[in-house]
C-alpha cells in the first residue's frame, strides 16, 4: 500500500528541510553535528579552552591587535603589529593625540604630531620624524611595552573569575567559542573553533577595553627609519606638554628636558 501524506504536510516537511539547510552555525535541532569541521576545542570546558588558547598565544610568533583599552579613565585606541624581535603601529587618545611606535630588535622609534610634544620647543619639527627613545629615558619601558608582544598579551588576555563556557559565535568570518568569567563580569574570551585555537577577541572586564586578535603567524615586516627620517636627542626625550592640562597625551612622567638632537 502506497502510503499518502496530503500536500500541506509535504509542504510542511520541505519548508523545514529547506531552512535546515540554509542554517549554518549550530544547527543541532536539524541533526547537524555543530563540532563538524572544528578543531574539537568547542567540546571541552570552559577551563580547558582557556588552556588551550593560553598555550597558543605562548607559541605565536606575531599578531595584530587592534581595539580600544581604558587605563586610569582614559581610553586609547590601539592598532599593532607585534612579533618576536618588535613591533609597529598606532596608539591614539580620547583627545585624538596620536603617536606612532616602532621598535626593530630594543631600538624604539616615536612618531607623534606636534600636539603630543605639546609646549617643548622641538613640537613644531617633530611631526613627521621618527625620534630614537633612548633605553636611559624613564619612558622607555611604557612605550616598549605597546610594541612587545608577550607583554602586551598578557595584560590584555586575563580573566577574573569563575569560567562559563557560551554559545558558539563568529568573529570576522571565523567561528569562535565564547568563555565568559564571572558571568561576563569578569571579562569575556572569544576562541578560535578553526585550526589554532588562538584568541580571537578579548573583551576586558568592567568596561575597559574591547581588543580584536588576529593575523596570528604573520610576518611582521620591521625595518628602522631613514636616517634623514630620524631624530636623536640624546639621553632623554623633549619635554612635552604638562599633565593635567586636558590638551595633549603626555608622555609618562619623567620625560626630561632633551639636549640639542643629533643626527
Amino acid at each position: 500500500m502506497t502510503a499518502y501524506f496530503p500536500a500541506p504536510r509535504l509542504r510542511r516537511a520541505a519548508l523545514v528541510s529547506a531552512l535546515c539547510a540554509g542554517l549554518a552555525v549550530v544547527a543541532t535541532g536539524c541533526g547537524a553535528d555543530p563540532d563538524e569541521g572544528t578543531n574539537g576545542i568547542g567540546k571541552l570546558s570552559a577551563d580547558q579552552i582557556e588552556d588551550k588558547a593560553k598555550a597558543a598565544v605562548t607559541g605565536a610568533q606575531s599578531v595584530h591587535l587592534s581595539g580600544t583599552l581604558v587605563s586610569g579613565g582614559k581610553s586609547f585606541t590601539l592598532d599593532m603589529r607585534l612579533g618576536a624581535d618588535g613591533g609597529s603601529g598606532e596608539v591614539k587618545s580620547q583627545d585624538d593625540t596620536t603617536f606612532q611606535l616602532l621598535r626593530v630588535g630594543e631600538q624604539l622609534y616615536l612618531k607623534a604630531s606636534a600636539k603630543f610634544w605639546g609646549q617643548s620647543e622641538a613640537a613644531g619639527k617633530l611631526g613627521d620624524k621618527f625620534v630614537k627613545v633612548p633605553e636611559g629615558d624613564p619612558s622607555y619601558k611604557q612605550f616598549r611595552g605597546f610594541t612587545d608582544m608577550h607583554v602586551m598579551l598578557d595584560g590584555l588576555l586575563g580573566l577574573d573569575g569563575k569560567l562559563t563556557k557560551g554559545d558558539y559565535t563568529k568573529v570576522g568570518h571565523t567561528r569562535a567559542v565564547q568563555v565568559s568569567a564571572d558571568a561576563g563580569k569578569g571579562g569575556k574570551l572569544s576562541v578560535s573553533l578553526e585550526g589554532t585555537p588562538y584568541p580571537l577577541l578579548m573583551e576586558r572586564a568592567g568596561g575597559a577595553g574591547r581588543v580584536e586578535l588576529a593575523e596570528w603567524g604573520k610576518p611582521v615586516e620591521l625595518t628602522a627609519p631613514a636616517q634623514d627620517q630620524t631624530v636623536d636627542y640624546g639621553s632623554q626625550l623633549p619635554t612635552t606638554k604638562e599633565q593635567g592640562d586636558g590638551s595633549a597625551t603626555p608622555a609618562p612622567k619623567g620625560s626630561g628636558q632633551g639636549t640639542a638632537p643629533k643626527r
